[in-house]
């Protein structure tokens, strides 16, 4: 049997979302813009990671601003949750079905999520 072709609503918004989100890394020049699809990923408690790299903590929060912005101003949605603002060196946002990492550059080579999520189909946003 060959499986459906025609996407659930759910799946349209968390796409758009991601869209959104790498609009809003993009304006404030965010670096190394990936988009991991966790769909397919046995476990995955949500549809997308959306992880990008900023130079500074002062970027990083700014980034921050523009993806919530962004998502508030295309879809009126708000964050779940945000945390790690106050030590700006990861920032994540959570939209329920779409995760956002901000993270400093140095932070993002420690803690390495692309590899803890390696099943994961991986789309690289051109600078």
């Amino acid at each position: 049997m060959r499986k459906s072709s025609i996407k659930s609503p759910k799946e349209d918004i968390s796409e758009e979302i991601v869209n959104w989100v790498v609009k809003g890394m993009q304006e404030k020049k965010a670096q190394e813009i990936m988009v991991l699809d966790l769909r397919g990923v046995q476990n995955a408690f949500t549809d997308f990671f959306v992880i990008c790299s900023g130079t500074s903590d002062t970027q990083i929060d700014a980034i921050a601003d523009s993806v919530d912005k962004e998502i508030w101003e295309a879809g009126k949605l708000h964050a779940h949750t945000i945390e790690g603002k106050a030590n700006r060196e990861w920032i994540l946002m959570d939209y329920y079905d779409v995760i956002v990492h901000v993270f400093l550059k140095e932070k993002r080579a420690f803690f390495k999520l692309e590899e803890l999520w390696g099943d994961a189909k991986f789309t690289i946003i051109p600078d």
